[in-house]
Order: structure tokens, then C-alpha cells, then sequence
């Protein structure tokens, strides 16, 4: 398989040659050997005039949800424009100059991570000037098959939730684009000069990801399997009464609290099993983020199955367990509710969880719209 990147350097960018170009990209955006597209094009003979950070910095190096500033970029002297700030749209003064725009970044799967929404706002900021843009096309880490979780409802609308797309959408960010573009999702519709490299031997019943070294997207996404458990544990990991992990060895692959009791927990879990997913009691320190510096007690999730599992459905099994432990009221009121609502792209999940509603019930709510939104995505789907 060869990404957009890769099918551009092997044919010696030759697209790209004679023209300025502003890079929205970080460290996971390389080629097969490893080599940042910062690097590679300007290897290449490219002309990069301008660098793009999204949430994380073209480095990325910066914690999540943390504002990024512009500054000058040290390794190669090019001004570095923040996506994830105060600006999140690129302004004309910006894109002054360029001939094209070229979006190079790696996602994970899931709507809640914010690079779709940087790419809408590219796109956005784009087409204000008639700036075209490229986007080098990466496979998906989880499989492009199945599709969990319905669109955002109107109200729900955020950085996390900024269109009307599955949770996880089983797409590519080119396949995304176009979708964006023809549903008029983009401010005032706007239809941007778009162009899509594809990438090159891959599949739709492919793995989600081939034999490549993974990179990380972001300093919480490290490994291969924590973009993939980002999925199964990411939702309920906004609530402020449960650590996921998140400055361990396994980011997202734990679940608990000091007071939670992981023999409770486990047992609680046999009764609302996700098939391919298991859990073993753990203990655990986060080194930062939610309970720093304190062991919790709970369960690690293990034998994570391949790209036809189910791979939001743990969170539900997850918050109903939860209650049988003695956690009965584990949304409070404020961000954390809100932004569990917004990852759900509704209050319906955290509505019914209140009111009694069990597992299966949450799971079945989250998935309304889910098939709908199947059938629509299918005009927008490179590959076979």
C-alpha cells in the first residue's frame, strides 16, 4: 500500500514542482521509511513557503487540547501557522502568496479527533481565496468497513463534533473531503478546489493499518493499538470520574478510579459482554491528566479484535458496569457531561443512562443514524 505521500515522491512530486505551497501536516504524515512530508518534499525539490499546525503542532509534540500559538519553525525557518487557537480557519494573510494548499495528516478513525474538523476549516479557509487544495490521502486505523455511532444532532455542534458524520466513520480524510464538500457542509457552502491523491493498493476489506511503523498522531496516541482503543474507551474517558489511561504504558487500554473496586467492575462486565473484547483487573498510575500520581484500581482491556469489531461498543458496557459498582450519578454537571454529549453527538445516551436505560439500550441509541449514514457516504468512497 502507498499513501498520497508516497505516490507523490515516487513520482518525484512532479505535482508540486515550480509552485509555493503552504504543508498543513505533523510527524505521522511519512512516507513507507519514516520521513516526515515536511522533509520529504523539501528533499523533493518542493517549494514549502508556509507550514499548518493542527491540535498537537506540526511537531506533534503538544498536549491535547492545548492552544497553539504561531511562531517560526526552528528545524527549518518557515512560519508556522496555528490551526488549533485562536485561528482556526486560515486567514488570506495566511495563504497570501501560495499556489496551493497541501493537507498531509494522519487520523485515527473517530470523529472526536480534531483533524476532519481542521480540514473542513482548510477547506473553508481555502475556497475564500480560490486557493486549491490537495489532500495526500492515509488509510484509516480502523478499518473502513464498519460505521458506529450516528451523526451529530443539531445543538451538539463543537471542535469534536463539527459535522453530521458517524463517531466512526470507516473513511479516509480524502473521502471525507469530498463528502464535506458535496453535502455543503462547509460555512456559507462553500466549494473549494479540491484534488485527492489516493492511495495506491489499498482496499476497503483491508486491515487498518499495513506492516509500517506506526508514528504517533499525538503525545496520548503512541502506539497502533492506543488510535484503536482511542475508539473503545474514548467516550466515557470525558467523564471526570474515570482514567483511561492516559499517561501510563497503555493510553486507553485501562479503565478505574482510586475508589473503583476492580472485582465488582469485572464482574459487572460478564454481564454486558462486547464479543473480542476482555478485561483482566489492573492497577495503574497516570503520570498526568486525571487522578496524576494516584493508583486506580480497575480493569485493563484486552485481545483487542481486528477492523469488523465493534470497536465503540465497549464504552457502553463500560458506563453500564459502572453502575452496578456503586457509580450510580457519573456525569456532573459542566464540561465533562458536555463534552460526553458531544463526542455521543447528542444528550440522548447520557439522558437514558439516568434514567435506568442498560447497556444494550445505551449501544442502540448511540447507533441511531449509524446505517443511514452508511448508505450515504457511499457516492463519496475511493476505494473498492
Amino acid at each position: 500500500m502507498k499513501t498520497g505521500l508516497d505516490v507523490l515522491a515516487a513520482d518525484g512530486f512532479t505535482k508540486l514542482k515550480g509552485k509555493k505551497i503552504g504543508l498543513v501536516t505533523h510527524p505521522a504524515a511519512a512516507l513507507a521509511d519514516g520521513t516526515p512530508a515536511i522533509e520529504a518534499l523539501r528533499a523533493g525539490g518542493v517549494k514549502v513557503a508556509a507550514l499548518f499546525g493542527p491540535e498537537h503542532g506540526v511537531r506533534g509534540d503538544v498536549p491535547a487540547g492545548k492552544w497553539v500559538e504561531s511562531y517560526k519553525d526552528s528545524k527549518t525557518g518557515l512560519p508556522v501557522y496555528s490551526l488549533y487557537g485562536k485561528t482556526k480557519v486560515p486567514t488570506a494573510a495566511m495563504l497570501q502568496g501560495l499556489d496551493v494548499l497541501v493537507f498531509a495528516l494522519q487520523d485515527i478513525g473517530c470523529r472526536s479527533y480534531t483533524y476532519l474538523s481542521t480540514l473542513g476549516c482548510v477547506l473553508e479557509g481555502a475556497a475564500r481565496v480560490n486557493l486549491p487544495v490537495l489532500v495526500l490521502d492515509r488509510p484509516n486505523p480502523l478499518g473502513l468497513t464498519r460505521v458506529e455511532g450516528g451523526p451529530v444532532q443539531p445543538g451538539f455542534t463543537s471542535f469534536v463534533s463539527k459535522y453530521p458524520v458517524a463517531y466512526r466513520h470507516g473513511m479516509t480524510l480524502g473521502e471525507l473531503a469530498k463528502m464535506l464538500i458535496s453535502k455543503g457542509w462547509l460555512s456559507e457552502g462553500l466549494k473549494p478546489r479540491l484534488e485527492v491523491v489516493a492511495c495506491v493498493g489499498l482496499k476497503r476489506t483491508d486491515p487498518g493499518w499495513d506492516t509500517r511503523r506506526w508514528i504517533p498522531t499525538s503525545p496520548n496516541i503512541p502506539t497502533l493499538r492506543a488510535a484503536q482503543l482511542y475508539a473503545a474507551t474514548g467516550i466515557i474517558g470525558e467523564l471526570d470520574c474515570i482514567a483511561i489511561g492516559v499517561g501510563t504504558d497503555d493510553p486507553f487500554g485501562y479503565f478505574g478510579s482510586p475508589t473503583l473496586d476492580s472485582a465488582k467492575l469485572l464482574t459487572a462486565l460478564k454481564r454486558v459482554p462486547v464479543a473480542g473484547f476482555t478485561y483482566e483487573a489492573a492497577t495503574f498510575t497516570p503520570s498526568r491528566g486525571l487522578f496524576s500520581g494516584q493508583m486506580c484500581q480497575g480493569v485493563r482491556v484486552k485481545a483487542p479484535p481486528g477492523p469488523e469489531a465493534q470497536w465503540t461498543r465497549p464504552n457502553f458496557a463500560l458506563l453500564a458496569a459502572l453502575r452496578t459498582t456503586g457509580v450510580t450519578k457519573p456525569f456532573s454537571t459542566g464540561e465533562p457531561s458536555q463534552m460526553f454529549d458531544y463526542s455521543c453527538g447528542s444528550s440522548a445516551v447520557r439522558r437514558s443512562f439516568d434514567r435506568g436505560a442498560g447497556a444494550e439500550v445505551l449501544w442502540t441509541i448511540f447507533q441511531s443514524g449509524a446505517a443511514q449514514f452508511e448508505k450515504e457516504r457511499a457516492p463519496f468512497l475511493l476505494y473498492s
